[in-house]
């Protein structure tokens, strides 16, 4: 009796183990999509990466002005940013939602922001703006070089029809009245 109880013990700790392992099959998809995009804005091809957005998205942000966004944050000449170390974390199991996938995709950088050429109260502005945005642990202004260097998790939603090319949109808690006009609630509840 008790090699039996054993047994199942074991067996069913080994099945539990094998489903954790279990890699959902979306996963690698998703990342080589994001990476795209995230390569993208890195190397400044912005309109490259306006391309890997969820096309709903532009009926609240338009095309023309996500671009014009995107290359003052990333082509601005008073404030350089490099993106650095992109890892992922969870990537959920992707949901059938009216005839489309739906995945949110956990996801970190280290950013570095030269803001040397900025005056003080614009400096003071700025970190008040980062700490808020990514938490006042994960901001760190190096006064020497003009520096911040940021740690982000970042979070986005992944949509697709074929589970094959992904599009995204970032997901930020202060941006998510403006996103129930593009996701589906379900989504939208997990921000």
């Amino acid at each position: 009796m008790k090699i039996r109880s054993f047994l199942l013990l074991f067996s069913l700790l080994s099945f539990l183990s094998f489903a954790q392992g279990k890699v959902n099959p979306d996963d690698a998809a998703i990342k080589k999509n994001l990476t795209y995009f995230m390569n993208s804005v890195i190397t400044k091809k912005i309109d490259q990466a306006v391309n890997c957005i969820y096309p709903k998205f532009f009926t609240i942000v338009p095309k023309d002005q996500m671009t014009q966004i995107l290359n003052m944050t990333y082509n601005n000449p008073f404030i350089k940013i490099e993106v650095n170390n992109l890892k992922f974390g969870n990537i959920e199991k992707p949901e059938l939602i009216n005839g489309e996938y739906f995945s949110i995709a956990h996801y970190y950088f280290t950013m570095k922001c030269n803001m040397g050429s900025l005056n003080d109260d614009m400096k003071k502005q700025i970190n008040t703006m980062l700490s808020k945005k990514y938490g006042k642990n994960n901001v760190q202004y190096l006064s020497k070089e003009g520096v911040y260097i940021i740690n982000a998790a970042m979070k986005a939603c992944a949509v697709s029809k074929d589970r094959k090319s992904w599009k995204f949109v970032v997901l930020e808690k202060e941006y998510k009245p403006q996103l129930v006009k593009v996701l589906p609630k379900k989504v939208l509840d997990k921000i």
